[in-house]
């Protein structure tokens, strides 16, 4: 049984990776030069169904369901063709954003980690073992809120696809077992209230349960 450790793991993820939502942001409708990543600290994970307490003073939080991949071996500059054996599981994720923070701090052309990597941020749902699914590049997932499926999204149509931006990445930091990659976010991402009930599908399968608080 392989056994993740949490403390001191890397939170990455990819922004700009899916054309719709691209749009609705009003951002790059073509494939960007190279992928656009950030980083989450740690102290923004939030697992196990436990319930996101909405942060004050951050102004509108908005929930971005995105796959997600678990880092599985120590890897540094990966040929893309090699990617495949550094990830062994995937589930369904909340990437939070402060988006009013967001939008004041790319006005000001200043990084947007704050609105990002608050404490909570990164919500993952329960892991399934990458070789219960064909294919991770084809899979459907969907985000349903109170009931109501409210984002959908299919691997294929990400424009890095999930072994480029491992191989990429590892270009300019080591993966570590336990890290975590946040794989980009369809359109459709809309602010969350207290009471709200966030269930995340990966295919058919339910990997993700919670409340806001």
């Amino acid at each position: 049984m392989l056994i993740i450790k949490f403390r001191g793991m890397k939170i990455f993820a990819v922004g700009q990776n899916y054309f719709e939502h691209n749009k609705s942001l009003k951002a790059s409708l073509s494939k960007t030069e190279t992928p656009v990543i950030f980083i989450k600290p740690d102290s923004a994970l939030l697992k196990d169904h436990k319930p996101f307490f909405i942060p004050d003073g951050l102004g509108r939080i908005e929930y971005e369901a995105e796959v997600v991949v678990r880092i599985c071996r120590l890897g540094k500059s990966i040929p893309e063709r090699f990617a495949h054996r550094y990830y062994d599981a995937a589930t369904v994720g909340i990437d939070f954003t402060a988006r009013d923070l967001q939008s004041k701090l790319k006005a000001q052309g200043r990084p947007w980690e704050l609105a990002k990597g608050f404490d909570g941020a990164a919500v993952i749902g329960e892991w399934i073992e990458k070789e219960k699914f064909h294919d991770l590049q084809q899979l459907q997932f969907h985000l349903d809120v109170n009931g109501t499926k409210v984002q959908q999204g299919y691997t294929g149509d990400m424009f890095y696809k999930i072994d480029e931006i491992i191989s990429y990445i590892s270009q300019y930091f080591t993966l570590k077992t336990g890290d975590l990659l946040y794989t980009g976010c369809p359109a459709a991402c809309a602010q969350v209230h207290i009471d709200d009930h966030l269930e995340g599908y990966l295919e058919e399968r339910k990997v993700l349960d919670f409340y806001c608080k």
